[in-house]
């Protein structure tokens, strides 16, 4: 007798007879309008916070002990002004990245209206994840903590309580821009102030004493450095597996590559935007994937 050849799978697989979508309770098709997407995670919203707190830890110091006090107007303002700009972009790129929807697919859709839809040929099939009830286009996978299916899922990240994928992947990889700018920009003040505060009187160099003032300039020493590090080593890699097109879980999982291959300028302008502009560096820009390949359900 002959065998009938099994199809290869991932999560579930099957053809459009066999995906029991009697088990799926159809999306509603005129539900209320999108709410803002926000992860409701404990350790992610912690994280967040302290996120946000280290940056205002370092806005605190740089203005009122170190800026404040210097005799020079000019230096102040320059440097006042550059640390905020990029602080506020920085917090304005992780507000983006933590309640932009990553590209979750929608949830529930492996009804049988939408399977007779996509009209399957044979051999073809189409890949169901049995978490989430849905029908997941190529590329796709499924997150623990958001408890969707993420479309170009890279990884998930609790300091910004969400996903990095599809469609804020932009965000992400410029909070980690802007943190490592303004984590070096307060490392080179405080090593000014150092020499500052030892060629001056200690008590004249800040408006707080010398044992404080030390302390939170160690202290800042110590988070700029940790976060300079840990945000550059991030942007690279962020920056790579945008160029080689190839998100993070793809690289651990080693899948095998069924996309169209592109130039790395080409892969840099389907997740910043088409054309290059300023807007690249602005996380009030709203990047357009309008040229970005289309993601297909069918195998």
């Amino acid at each position: 007798m002959m065998r009938i050849p099994t199809s290869r799978c991932r999560d579930i697989e099957r053809q459009a007879g066999f995906l029991q979508p009697e088990q799926c309770a159809p999306p509603p098709l005129h539900g209320p309008p999108a709410a803002m997407w926000f992860i409701r995670d404990g350790c992610g919203i912690v994280c967040s916070v302290i996120t946000w707190m280290l940056v205002f830890y370092a806005e605190f110091v740089v203005i009122f002990v170190m800026l404040l006090p210097s005799k020079s107007l000019t230096y102040s303002l320059v440097n006042g002004g550059l640390f905020n700009g990029l602080a506020f972009l920085a917090l304005a790129s992780h507000f983006r990245a933590m309640c932009t929807d990553p590209g979750a697919v929608p949830k529930g859709n492996a009804t049988k209206e939408f399977i007779e839809s996509l009209q399957l040929k044979p051999g073809q099939v189409v890949y169901k994840c049995p978490k989430c009830c849905s029908i997941k286009p190529d590329r796709a996978h499924h997150c623990s903590v958001c408890k969707r299916c993420i479309r170009k899922m890279d990884h998930h990240c609790p300091w910004v309580n969400n996903c990095v994928g599809e469609n804020n992947q932009k965000y992400f990889v410029l909070f980690t821009m802007y943190i490592a700018l303004i984590s070096l920009h307060s490392l080179v003040m405080v090593a000014f102030h150092f020499l500052y505060c030892f060629e001056e009187d200690w008590t004249k160099c800040s408006t707080f004493s010398p044992p404080a003032t030390v302390i939170l300039l160690i202290l800042l020493c110590f988070e700029g450095l940790l976060f300079l590090i840990f945000t550059s080593v991030m942007f690279g890699t962020q920056v790579h597996s945008i160029c080689t097109d190839e998100t993070g879980i793809e690289q651990l999982k080693k899948e095998e590559r069924r996309w169209t291959k592109k130039t790395k300028w080409m892969n840099m302008k389907v997740v910043f935007g088409h054309p290059f502009s300023i807007g690249w560096l602005s996380p009030f820009a709203t990047p357009d994937h309008g040229k970005a390949d289309p993601y297909q359900y069918v195998v």
